[in-house]
């Protein structure tokens, strides 16, 4: 039997997944196939009932619109998810049994005097409101031709936006938080806080929330109050790198890391390659101590009782709960339906409804324990396995792991994307092709497990990755200086 060519995933499957692309009329786990079939897709192992479930990993992904045919293929055109609504819950812990080989590890970092820890050293320019980018990026431009850094120097770099001006209520103070928490984070050796002066998002009212932070490697700068802004930025900013410039990594372990999981541009193949893969790194931090955190709510849906059942406590299970049920609402809210989720390029690549895509996306978690569930806006306090709320969106959902605390994030990807957050972000690939064909996005590979690599030589491959990118090696978003940042709002703009 040629098990090169599909995949059951779970014994208790009535689908398999094509692992190349197929044609009508081969047999295929002595399944004789009713159509071509592309490479990710599913296909009936045995006659399927009309409105019976499809199993895939175990659990159901939907149901069946027609009776479907051994041999033929399932997907959108003969399926309909099973979700509809918010749902009860009811607390059943269940912990997960699992085994941790690779043995931590040492790294490199910078240490900052409140304690946290980041692994770059980059000076920062955040403006409080979308209408001055122009003006960040002519001061970053006018440092690099007035300075020439020295070798602990991670680059300038600045975080443009639309927001700051013309919001109200939470989505006012969500942009601010939001740049609040980027501007505190551990790989910015030091921050200048650009203002314009007539926005909402003021300045002095920033500063008065803003917290404790060391005034000699963070200032602000209202640019209506000065002559000549980028003259008086670029001393600012000369002040800031004189105190950043001499910073030095320091000897730190796995312990100290805070990783960010997220998946994006999936397809049939992420659910069975990277993310299991993630999966088992976000497991091999958290049993040495570390910090993972999931989040894209909307990719729970269908997959969030595995979640729940692995909950730390009754406390933390409730928190669960009112993540799930709190992003419904939001969706009806809105009069949206909770299950309009996977794109047409998740579609292309295999996925078939928003269950399919969030238990594929939910292997990212691995199997440790769920410690804490946090809001959009907070920050990480609970080392292991952490929730956070935030959408499937790209830019928001590494937005919110990176102002969270997280010093890098994990992507997969099956279609692909050139994407990166405000923090390294390593783009994993579900699949051979999309590494090949495009190398300047994509920074490892998993998809070599259908190849024949077996899981723990690439997991020990991928950490030692992750340890050189940690200790300094440029990922791709920063070698192509891809940095976006996306800032969630939920109302009317003035």
């Amino acid at each position: 039997m040629d098990n090169t060519k599909f995949l059951i995933i779970n014994p208790d499957d009535n689908v398999m997944i094509a692992l190349v692309e197929l044609n009508k009329g081969e047999i295929v786990n002595d399944v004789l196939l009713l159509d071509d079939v592309l490479k990710g897709h599913k296909i009936a192992l045995k006659p399927i009932n009309k409105d019976e479930d499809i199993i895939k990993y175990g659990f159901p992904i939907g149901h069946a619109t027609e009776d479907i045919l051994k041999g033929a293929h399932v997907h959108t055109h003969n399926v309909a998810t099973n979700l509809n609504d918010v749902i009860d819950y009811k607390y059943e812990p269940q912990a997960d049994t699992y085994d941790v080989k690779p043995k931590n590890r040492e790294v490199n970092v910078y240490r900052r005097a409140n304690g946290e820890v980041g692994i770059r050293n980059e000076l920062w320019i955040v403006p409080t409101v979308g209408c001055i980018v122009g003006q960040t990026r002519q001061l970053a431009d006018l440092f690099m031709r007035e300075v020439n850094p020295g070798p602990e120097f991670d680059g300038i770099h600045l975080f443009g936006h639309q927001f700051g001006c013309s919001q109200m209520g939470d989505d006012h103070n969500n942009t601010k938080e939001t740049l609040q928490n980027i501007s505190k984070h551990p790989n910015a050796g030091a921050v200048l806080i650009l203002g314009l002066g007539c926005e909402n998002n003021q300045v002095k009212e920033f500063r008065e929330t803003y917290g404790a932070y060391d005034p000699d490697r963070v200032k602000f700068l209202v640019m209506q109050e000065v002559e000549d802004e980028l003259e008086a930025g670029l001393d600012v900013l000369k002040s800031l790198y004189d105190v950043m410039k001499d910073d030095k990594r320091t000897k730190a372990d796995v312990s100290e890391l805070r990783i960010g999981l997220k998946c994006g541009g999936s397809d049939g193949l992420s659910g069975i390659t990277a993310n299991p893969l993630l999966g088992k790194l976000s497991d091999y931090v958290t049993y040495h101590g570390g910090t993972t955190v999931l989040t894209e709510v909307p990719e729970m849906f269908g997959a969030e009782k595995i979640l729940m059942r692995r909950a730390k406590n009754q406390a933390v299970y409730e928190k669960t709960v009112n993540l799930i049920n709190d992003f419904k609402a939001y969706y009806k809210k809105n009069d949206q339906v909770i299950y309009d989720n996977p794109s047409p390029g998740n579609k292309n690549g295999g996925i078939t409804t928003l269950e399919d895509k969030s238990l594929g996306c939910t292997q990212t978690a691995g199997h440790s324990i769920v410690c804490d569930v946090l809001g959009q806006t907070d920050r990480l306090k609970t080392k292991g396995l952490n929730l956070i709320s935030a959408p499937g969106n790209d830019l928001v959902s590494v937005t919110t792991l990176g102002m969270s605390g997280c010093q890098l994030v994990l992507f997969s990807t099956g279609r692909g994307t050139p994407f990166g957050g405000f923090i390294p972000t390593i783009k994993v690939s579900t699949n051979t092709e999309i590494y090949k064909k495009k190398p300047n996005w994509i920074d490892f590979n998993a998809g070599s497990l259908t190849e024949g690599v077996d899981m723990e030589t690439l997991l020990e491959q991928f950490i030692d990755f992750i340890v050189e990118v940690v200790n300094g090696k440029k990922t791709r978003n920063e070698i192509n200086n891809f940095r976006e940042i996306g800032i969630f709002k939920t109302g009317v703009i003035l």
